[in-house]
C-alpha cells in the first residue's frame, strides 16, 4: 500500500510521470507474489488450505500468516521464509524504476528520505508503513485530528483498506476527500452500526462510487462479470460493506464494545449533508469513497 502512496508523491514532485507511474505499479504487481501462491509453490500448503484461510480472512482480521500458523498450516520459520521471498513492495517499486531507466538508484534513495522529513514522520513510523503496516500509514495519511471519534474512525478506514487488498484490489491508497455542501454519488450502500443498549451512540457506514466502479467492484467481489446494475451486483457490494462491517464488530467486540448492524440499503443519486468523514480509495479500475457518520 505503501507504493500507492509514494509513487504518487514521486508524480507530484515531477521525478515521473503518469505513464511511468502506471508501468512501474504494473511491473510490481507482476514481481509481488502474495503468500497463499509463495505457500503452494513451496510446498508448505495446498490450494485448499490456502482457500480456507482466505475464508477465515472474511471473518476475522488477521493477516493470512497469522490464520495459517493458527491452523496449523504454516510454521513461524516456514512464514518467515516465505515473507523474506515476499519483499517490500517500496523496494520492488524502487527496482522497477530502476529497471525502466526512470530514476537510479540515488535518485529513489533521496526522494524516499524527503518524504519521510516531508510528512514529519519518525524512525519507527516510516519503518513500520515500509514494512507494511497500514494502522501507522492510515493514521498518517488520513487527517482525522478535528474528529471526536478520531480512534474508532482510524480504526474503521485501517479494516477498510485490509479488506480491500484482501478481497478486492491490492492497489490501493486512501485520501481525505474535500466537499462543500453537501455529497453526491452515482450509487451509494449505506450500513447502520448501533450499540446493543439503548441511547448509545451510531455509526453510519457507506461506499458511494460511480456505476462503472460500482460494476467493477461487484464483479470482483462476485467472481464473475457483472455488466449492468441488477440484483446481483448490488447484493455484491452490498455484501462487502456487511462482510467488512462484521470483522468490525468482532474486532470492536474484542475490544469491549458490542455492536449491532441494521440491513443495507441502496441508493442511486444520493445526496448526504456533509456531517460525515469522507475519504476515498483509489483503485488500480476506479475510485470508490468511504463514508461514515
Amino acid at each position: 500500500m505503501f507504493s500507492q502512496y509514494f509513487g504518487h508523491y514521486l508524480l507530484n514532485k515531477g521525478l515521473i510521470n503518469t505513464e511511468q507511474l502506471k508501468e512501474a505499479l504494473a511491473l510490481q504487481a507482476e514481481t509481488h507474489v502474495k503468500l497463499g501462491v509463495l505457500s503452494v509453490n513451496a510446498g508448505y500448503m495446498t490450494p485448499i488450505q490456502v482457500e480456507e484461510v482466505h475464508e477465515k480472512q472474511k471473518q476475522i482480521d488477521k493477516r493470512f500468516g497469522e490464520i495459517a500458523i493458527g491452523l496449523g498450516f504454516l510454521t513461524e520459520e516456514q512464514l518467515d521464509q516465505l515473507l523474506t521471498g515476499q519483499k517490500q513492495n517500496h523496494l520492488i517499486l524502487g527496482q522497477a524504476l530502476v529497471d525502466l531507466g526512470i530514476l537510479n538508484i540515488d535518485q529513489f534513495s533521496t526522494a524516499l528520505n524527503n518524504y519521510k522529513k516531508e510528512n514529519s514522520l519518525s524512525d519507527e513510523q516510516f519503518d513500520a508503513i515500509k514494512a507494511g503496516d497500514i494502522d501507522t500509514l492510515v493514521e498518517t495519511i488520513v487527517d482525522l485530528d478535528g474528529s471526536s471519534s478520531r480512534d474508532i474512525f482510524t480504526n474503521y478506514l485501517s479494516l477498510f483498506a485490509k479488506n480491500l487488498i484482501r478481497f478486492i484490489d491490492d492497489q490501493v491508497r486512501l485520501e481525505a476527500k474535500e466537499v462543500n455542501g453537501q455529497y453526491e454519488t452515482n450509487w451509494l450502500v449505506t450500513q447502520l452500526i448501533k450499540g446493543t443498549e439503548d441511547g448509545e451512540e451510531t455509526l453510519s457506514t457507506g461506499i458511494g462510487c460511480d456505476e462503472e466502479t460500482f460494476l467493477k467492484f461487484a464483479s470482483i467481489y462476485a467472481e464473475e462479470s457483472i455488466d449492468e446494475i441488477d440484483e446481483l451486483a448490488k447484493a455484491s457490494v452490498s455484501e462487502f460493506l456487511n462482510l467488512h462491517n462484521g470483522i468490525f464488530l468482532v474486532n470492536m467486540s474484542n475490544r469491549g464494545v458490542e455492536l449491532n448492524m441494521e440491513p443495507q440499503q441502496i441508493q442511486e443519486n444520493a445526496v448526504l449533508p456533509v456531517n460525515a468523514v469522507i475519504v476515498t480509495a483509489y483503485l488500480s479500475f476506479g475510485t470508490v469513497d468511504i463514508v461514515i457518520w
